[in-house]
């Protein structure tokens, strides 16, 4: 489970980043990413909505995508809020293409342009984790 001072929790904190930050869409999910003062704690939110699926479903996608973006912060990503909205596709989608897609957009230099404090390790896509399998 993510911190506290790792979640996004106001809908003022999701309108501004959804609104101004960056966007990166792939096959299961759109990011939108937004840099923040150095050496702050990287911020998360998700949107899953009812297109995802029943209740079961959305929050099986909500808990997958809350796992990769705990991996994340466990390496040490800051500097950046992140919100994370899954498309309909994310309800086949399995814990290795989500997981892999969240990196992705998190890695993605372009979009914290001019912030030095974003940090994250490489990505290392064969490397896996018992992390986020689904099974909360």
């Amino acid at each position: 489970m993510l911190a506290k001072a790792n979640r996004l929790t106001s809908a003022d904190d999701y309108r501004s980043v959804v609104r101004r930050g960056a966007k990166v869409a792939g096959a299961h999910t759109v990011s939108y990413l937004r840099s923040r003062e150095a050496g702050s704690d990287a911020r998360f939110g998700f949107i899953v909505s009812k297109k995802v699926g029943t209740a079961v479903r959305r929050n099986l996608v909500r808990r997958r995508l809350k796992a990769a973006c705990h991996e994340l912060v466990s390496e040490g990503i800051t500097g950046v809020d992140v919100v994370v909205r899954a498309l309909p596709t994310a309800a086949a989608a399995d814990w290795a293409a989500l997981r892999a897609e969240v990196r992705r957009a998190a890695h993605d230099r372009r979009v914290v342009r001019g912030s030095s404090s974003y940090s994250a390790g490489p990505v290392s896509a064969g490397s896996e984790s018992s992390v986020g399998d689904g099974h909360a």
